[in-house]
């Protein structure tokens, strides 16, 4: 951190990317080390392969979120929250080389693709370790600072609920309420998103969980056809896995996102000792102990059926 800091100090220009379909983290990161490197008096270009939707409009920027780079990078690229370098997506990852990298994230199995890495497993969200890089250069974490790193962690820990919760993330809370963080207007903003479409496809998914291993899998299918039918898009599904996982017999819940024609995006959530992030690893995923993700591949039926024998393998159920 404080090598990345001092490049900080020392640096002109810095892009900042996260990983494409960006979440709360991604987004709040982003913007948290931006307003950091504005206060700073840097030049910064905010990028995400993706862009972003409406779902985080509400966050306050220090520049627009741009899905096109500069045809000169600048001296510094910061890469947030991408437990490998496909994350970042390949119009960025094609043209690392001109520029100096800088890798900041909390995942397992991190590759180390930066000229700087600081990779820490112990953060629960790359907002705190954001904020941390903030305190060591003496930028305050209050205004949009204090809203953007609230945000990257509260909902990387399913606010202050899921095991990764440290007390560490806990006295952060607390100083950004110190510092004069407006609790109820940001929670608000965060939880208060959903369309009518969003609640027509969970509930549609959701009719469709099917229970294997004596309940103790659920997988939720989500099809194109189902997109179609209700107008909605990818990042409609985030939190419906969270619904899942409250049936009391589940010690794995699944989401089964169809990407392409026999292309399967799945997301794992477990608790405890459950380790989801190893299953994720051997389809060639990552991520988190108990929040994984990565692909599977043919019919749903085949991708159904190759996934659930992973997990009751490799979990031992």
């Amino acid at each position: 951190m404080k090598a990345i800091a001092e490049a900080l100090r020392n640096g002109s220009s810095f892009l900042v990317a996260a990983h494409y379909n960006p979440d709360g983290d991604a987004i709040g990161s982003t913007a948290a080390l931006g307003h950091v490197l504005t206060a700073l008096g840097k030049e910064v270009t905010l990028f995400n392969h993706s862009g972003t939707n409406c779902r985080y409009d509400w966050v306050k920027l220090p520049s627009p979120i741009v899905s096109e780079l500069p045809e000169k990078l600048p001296e510094w690229t910061i890469i947030l929250d991408c437990g490998n370098d496909e994350r970042m997506g390949e119009t960025l990852r094609s043209r690392l080389d001109e520029t100096r990298v800088i890798n900041i994230d909390h995942h397992l199995g991190n590759p180390m693709f930066g000229e700087l890495n600081w990779v820490d497993v112990s953060h629960p969200a790359v907002g705190t370790m954001i904020a941390a890089l903030a305190e060591e250069l003496d930028v305050p974490l209050d205004g949009p600072i204090a809203e953007a790193v609230y945000m990257a962690t509260s909902t990387d820990t399913g606010f202050f609920t899921y095991g990764n919760t440290t007390p560490e993330s806990l006295e952060l809370a607390a100083k950004l309420l110190r510092n004069g963080l407006d609790l109820q207007t940001v929670n608000m903003n965060i939880t208060k998103q959903w369309t009518e479409n969003r609640l027509r496809l969970t509930n549609e998914v959701l009719g469709g969980v099917e229970l294997f291993e004596n309940g103790q899998v659920a997988v939720a299918p989500v099809t194109r056809e189902m997109f179609e039918r209700t107008g909605t898009v990818a990042s409609d599904t985030e939190e419906i896995i969270n619904f899942v996982r409250k049936l009391k017999s589940v010690r794995v819940a699944a989401l089964l996102r169809e990407e392409g024609d026999e292309q399967w995006k799945f997301s794992l959530r477990a608790y405890g000792e459950d380790n989801v992030q190893e299953v994720a690893a051997s389809f060639d995923g990552g991520g988190h102990k108990n929040a994984a993700g990565g692909m599977v591949y043919g019919t749903l039926e085949e991708a159904r059926k190759t996934l659930v024998e992973r997990i009751t393998t490799m979990l031992g159920l």
